[in-house]
């Protein structure tokens, strides 16, 4: 979230905590992610994962959120007001689909509290030609393709888009299908094996949440 209370400080990754489900998922990918921040720009980065309730004024101090699960995904009032407080005010948060499934629990319930909190159609799909393809490296056909995609995981589809929530012509929550969190779900040092570094979108929808 963008505000003088950040300005100066190291960039830390928030993990929110729900009550509903199972939210601790992909628990190396944290780690991975702000490995490649550190590989690939000159961020500030604070190497803790931090984990806080979305009913807590801690979500404030945080320039970006992570939310992912397979289970049910159902939040309190009090949690439902603090969200949309934090998107409307700058805040940013990432929910990604650990099932791959559009019809799966997770994204049928994450979809309803969107539309609960802030209304009737306002998450949607995004063209391939959104500012968060190009805010540090190209992505020009869109979101990566992610393995379990490919290899008969959840719905057997591959996602060619993602969907958001925009405020004031700003992505406030960007939401995926796609699996990322358990794409990058290796150690880090693992990276050195891959032919292209898959954690490169990531850095993007960092230094998109932190720039835009």
């Amino acid at each position: 979230m963008k505000s003088d209370r950040n300005q100066g400080r190291a960039f830390f990754f928030t993990r929110i905590k729900y009550n509903s489900g199972d939210w601790n998922t992909d628990q190396r990918m944290p780690s991975n992610l702000l490995h490649s921040l550190l590989q690939y720009t000159t961020i500030e980065v604070d190497s803790r994962e931090k984990v806080i309730t979305l009913d807590s004024n801690e979500l404030f101090e945080s320039p970006f959120c992570y939310l992912s699960g397979h289970k049910l995904v159902s939040f309190n009032q009090k949690e439902r007001d603090n969200l949309k407080k934090y998107i409307q005010n700058g805040g940013f948060l990432f929910a990604d689909d650990c099932n791959h499934d559009i019809d799966g629990l997770f994204a049928k319930s994450f979809e309803a509290e969107m539309t609960e909190i802030f209304g009737q159609n306002t998450l949607k799909k995004i063209p391939n030609h959104h500012p968060i393809y190009k805010s540090f490296f190209r992505f020009p056909d869109g979101p990566p393709t992610a393995s379990v995609e490919l290899n008969g995981w959840g719905d057997d589809l591959v996602h060619d888009y993602l969907k958001a929530i925009e405020i004031n012509g700003k992505i406030g929550v960007l939401y995926s299908n796609k699996d990322y969190g358990c794409e990058w779900d290796y150690d880090f040092r693992n990276k050195r094996w891959l032919a292209k570094d898959n954690t490169r979108f990531g850095i993007n929808i960092i230094i998109y949440a932190l720039t835009a």
